[in-house]
């Protein structure tokens, strides 16, 4: 699974704090070969995350940017990673993937914080891929590249937003459209006409964390109705024939004392599965992430059984991105797709990995931004260059998100022969 084909030498290794899109401190990373290739990477932060995800280095000085800030991974990355990455050639990224993992020598990359180490591994991988583009780059043996269905998040709840949302992220997914770009044409119109029902209706059209409209409803159902409105309004029709919805409640931030609290009422884990049932039923919701909490295994394996041969059930916080967390839940029948998130799991060597036990086992994948993003569009590549089909960047609004499907838009039209969509056999 080697990501890049020759020997290269890293002769420079730089770190700079930065903003992401909350306003929150975040890294750049930039790289120099031996050959005089550079490379930038910009390492996303999350706010709703897993309790098994790899640790951010953050300085915890409450002077300085309320104890977020990145000086340490900074120091991290011009320190010991940079001694490390400069002081032999390397056949691969894969192989300075392995190393800076055993130099951190922690099971969550705690020693150096994962936003030093994926950050170097991204810019590496980037500086590495050399002449190919680098969807071909990360492609891995074997794998089809193909333009993702884009998932655009348009209404957001939870803890990307300030209404009283429990469920944190409504998506529109233009399962149906003919190309890529019809897909982000969709997208644009469903996501205006949005604006112009809550504007109607007297809502708040402000944004949440991932720019979609943040109004103040409570019910999920209220929400979806309002999206089959206008997937309408904007002439298309709803469903996995024109534009399906997509859910990710997050769950895990809804469940206190064993029970789901959602829009004032306490359900248990088989009541939260029935509720869901309902509103596959109701409503064209074609995947839900993160139905339940990411304790709640025996409730996962109830879910996919009861929903699993027609919906996409996806694990975000349960899985975070680690291989042998997902080979545990293939092994139990949790789920039938993961989530992919680079900086969950630290390294873009150990994210192709997770990636490739989904594909081994049939299990669908959506790579995804954070909600803390920078400008980089490393992930547009990555869902094109693992052919998985999926891709989540939020709103078609905001530049660190825009950023994903433009990169994308790019990519389509340089390379018109790229089949686009769902691969054959994703639910």
């Amino acid at each position: 699974m080697d990501l890049v084909d020759g020997r290269f030498t890293v002769v420079g290794l730089s770190a700079l704090e930065v903003l992401d899109s909350r306003g929150h401190p975040t890294l750049q990373v930039q790289v120099r070969l031996g050959d005089g290739t550079t490379a930038v990477a910009g390492v996303p932060a999350g706010a709703s995350t897993g309790s098994r995800e790899a640790v951010e280095a953050r300085d915890g000085d409450p002077d300085r940017y309320g104890g977020k800030g990145v000086l340490g991974a900074v120091a991290h990355v011009e320190g010991e990673l940079r001694e490390l990455a400069c002081s032999r050639p390397w056949n691969s990224v894969e192989q300075l993937d392995a190393v800076m993992v055993d130099a951190d020598g922690t099971a969550n990359k705690s020693r150096f914080g994962v936003n030093a180490i994926v950050g170097v591994s991204m810019a590496v991988a980037r500086a590495a891929a050399g002449g190919q583009e680098l969807f071909q780059a990360l492609r891995p043996p074997g794998v089809s590249p193909r333009l993702p269905v884009p998932h655009f998040n348009v209404l957001n709840g939870g803890v990307h937003a300030g209404n009283a949302l429990d469920f944190q992220e409504f998506m529109i997914a233009p399962v149906g459209a003919p190309s890529f770009a019809e897909a982000v044409r969709a997208g644009a119109g469903v996501y205006a006409a949005l604006g112009g029902l809550l504007r109607r209706a007297g809502h708040d059209t402000g944004l949440g964390d991932e720019g979609g409209f943040a109004p103040q409803l409570e019910r999920p159902e209220e929400v979806l109705s309002l999206l089959v409105g206008a997937i309408e309004a904007a002439g298309y029709t709803a469903g996995r024939e024109g534009v399906a919805i997509a859910l990710d409640p997050a769950a895990s931030e809804f469940y206190r004392d064993g029970a789901y609290h959602v829009a004032g009422q306490v359900l248990s884990s088989a009541e939260m599965i029935e509720r869901y049932a309902q509103i596959v039923v109701d409503f064209p919701v074609w995947s839900i992430e993160d139905g339940l909490a990411e304790d709640d295994w025996g409730g996962w394996a109830k879910l996919t059984e009861r929903l699993g041969d027609t919906t996409q059930i996806v694990g975000d916080d349960l899985f975070v991105t680690d291989p042998r967390i997902i080979a545990e839940a293939i092994d139990r029948g949790v789920g039938n797709a993961a989530l992919i998130k680079p900086n969950q799991i630290g390294t873009v060597t150990e994210t192709l990995e997770a990636m490739r036990t989904c594909r081994t086992a049939g299990y669908a994948q959506m790579v995804s931004h954070r909600s803390g993003e920078t400008c980089d569009s490393f992930i547009a590549d990555l869902a094109v260059g693992t052919g998985c089909g999926q891709l989540k960047s939020g709103a078609p609004a905001r530049g660190e998100r825009v950023a994903k499907y433009n990169r994308l838009l790019g990519i389509a039209a340089d390379h018109p022969s790229l089949a686009y969509g769902l691969p054959e056999g994703v639910r």
